[in-house]
Formats: C-alpha cells, structure tokens, sequence
C-alpha cells in the first residue's frame, strides 16, 4: 500500500472485532511514530498502548455513553504530551501540533497493517491519567481505538455513528480550507 493509498482507506470506523495484539504491532506502531517532524527533533509525543483486559476494563469506566463503542477495541492508546517536551517559540507551542503528526503516522501505519485507528476525544481525562499512571504534568491530549473492522455494525452506535459507519461523513471541499496566496483566496 502507498501513502497516497493509506491516506484514502484510513476511516474512523466504531465497529471493531478482536484482534491479538502483539510486541512486533506495537513496534510497527511506534516506529512509525518515531518518524513525525518535530520542532528541532525533540519528540515532544508520549503514546501508552493499553491492551491489558484488567486496565482496558478500567479504562472503559473514563468513556461516556457516546464512545462505548471503543469498549470493542483491542488496543486503546492514551497519546500525551506537555508545552515543555517541545519547541516554544514566542506565544507559539508545538506539542500539540507536533504530537498530531506522530499521531498521524501511527494512524496510517495502523490502516497499512489492515487497522482501524479511531482518535477520540470523549472520555474523562483525570481518570485515564490515574489509571495508565500518567505523569501529572503530562497532558492526555487524545485517545485511539485500534482493532480490526468488525463485520457488523455495533449495537453501542448512535443513528448518526451508524450512519458514518455505512459511508464516509462529507469532506469539506478544497475551497473551503486550501487558500491561494492569501486566506480565502
């Protein structure tokens, strides 16, 4: 598969069916990972992959009614990071920029290796921090929902989540977000 190829199968799926979780996927993941950009190289991302039932049944309790479809998932990982592991420069912070493209890449690494990988933001972040032992002054910016696609459509799905499930939600046209010279252009 190419990038370009990646790029267009990666899909937020919420229906997932098993899938086991090995040292040698995690190493494709964070390899992957490894390799994002960053303001002079400092790597500012911190991912922990959860794939453990008795920490996944506790980090299932962080999620709302809306995301207990990632109860489905195989792997959840917490992605963190803090204004200090990166470049400031000025009023401008590249943590959050920079940890989104390792973040990325471990997306598309994921749909490479037959994966869906969900971000989501919908959970509680206190309680994801206390149980994965996150560091206080790191920030859980994010979670992924890692498995294969289910074959049938999650009954945890709302009537709108079903109806993404079935067909890509709409893209906003290239007009709307791509400028030519000057915002809006």
């Amino acid at each position: 598969m190419n990038v370009n190829e990646a790029i267009s199968q990666r899909r937020a799926y919420r229906s997932f069916k098993h899938v086991e979780i090995t040292q040698e996927l995690l190493d494709k993941l964070a390899s992957a990972a490894s390799l994002a950009p960053s303001c002079y190289n400092k790597q500012p991302w911190r991912f922990v992959a959860v794939y453990d039932k008795e920490i996944l049944d506790q980090v299932h309790q962080a999620l709302p009614k809306g995301n207990q479809w990632a109860t489905e998932a195989s792997l959840i990982i917490a992605v963190c990071s803090k204004k200090e592991l990166d470049c400031v420069i000025g009023e401008r912070e590249y943590f959050l920029f920079d940890t989104g493209l390792a973040t990325a890449n471990l997306l598309l690494q994921a749909t490479e290796l037959g994966l869906v990988a969900h971000p989501f933001a919908g959970y509680k972040p206190e309680l994801i921090a206390g149980v994965l032992a996150v560091p206080s002054d790191l920030t859980v910016i994010a979670l992924i929902a890692v498995g294969v696609r289910g074959d049938t459509i999650s009954p945890n799905l709302s009537e709108a989540q079903i109806r993404d499930e079935q067909q890509r939600p709409p893209r906003l046209d290239h007009d709307k977000f791509f400028f030519n010279n000057r915002y809006g252009g």
